[in-house]
């Protein structure tokens, strides 16, 4: 029975690994790193769904027109988007510059998302090429060392699984996370987009006070 302790080896997981982390550093601006990272705590959320927030909307339309849409100004409101949408008509926003406004917010936020996306998929490419990396210097390190009877084994575990390590990176971990993280990307792009037609006809409640929105 072959142990675990047989595909262990340090020394090919930092050349994969640390040359992984080292290209995307050098290929990404440390914002996107950074969301690249935080984004991991996403992948087990279910993907997402207006509902909510159309029941949300359709709950603030009945104030509105109740009350006037400045009564909106004390209502409790999670959601980034419904909020920004809320405080433009309070302050006046005709209603296609309500729309505008939430579709722009709702854009740059699936561009972050997308950027964090591009991260993996970018670390997907390289791991497998340092896998190339430590096998190449396992190999120099093999022929190097044929007078070394003794070293030319831990010369070629480094060899073998350096690729191995880079294979399983890229397709276990990093692209995976990078289809996840699209895919849950897509779903709320489309999702959100259900919510700018319902804001704009809020807005319409009432008669704008001026004609912009406040940037």
């Amino acid at each position: 029975m072959i142990e675990l302790q047989a595909f262990l080896d340090p020394i090919a997981a930092v050349i994969v690994l640390g040359g992984t982390v080292a290209a995307c550093v050098l290929r990404f601006p440390p914002r996107h790193l950074w969301r690249a990272i935080v984004a991991v705590r996403v992948l087990a959320r279910a993907e997402h769904d207006a509902h909510a927030n159309l029941a949300q909307i359709a709950a603030l339309t009945r104030i509105a027109r109740k009350h006037g849409v400045i009564a909106l100004d004390r209502s409790v409101i999670d959601d980034p988007d419904i909020a920004l949408g809320v405080r433009a008509i309070v302050d006046g926003g005709a209603p296609d510059a309500v729309r505008a406004a939430v579709a722009h917010a709702r854009e740059a936020r699936i561009e972050r998302q997308l950027a964090a996306a591009d991260v993996w998929a970018a670390a997907a490419e390289a791991a497998p090429a340092f896998g190339m990396v430590g096998t190449l210097i396992g190999l120099v390190r093999m022929f190097a060392a044929m007078q070394d009877p003794a070293a030319i084994g831990p010369a070629m575990a480094v060899a073998l699984l350096a690729t191995l390590y880079g294979a399983l990176f890229a397709n276990l971990v990093a692209m995976p996370v990078a289809g996840r993280l699209r895919r849950l990307t897509r779903a709320e792009a489309f999702e959100r987009a259900r919510i700018e037609a319902p804001l704009a006809a809020l807005a319409a409640c009432e008669p704008p006070r001026r004609a912009g929105i406040a940037a």
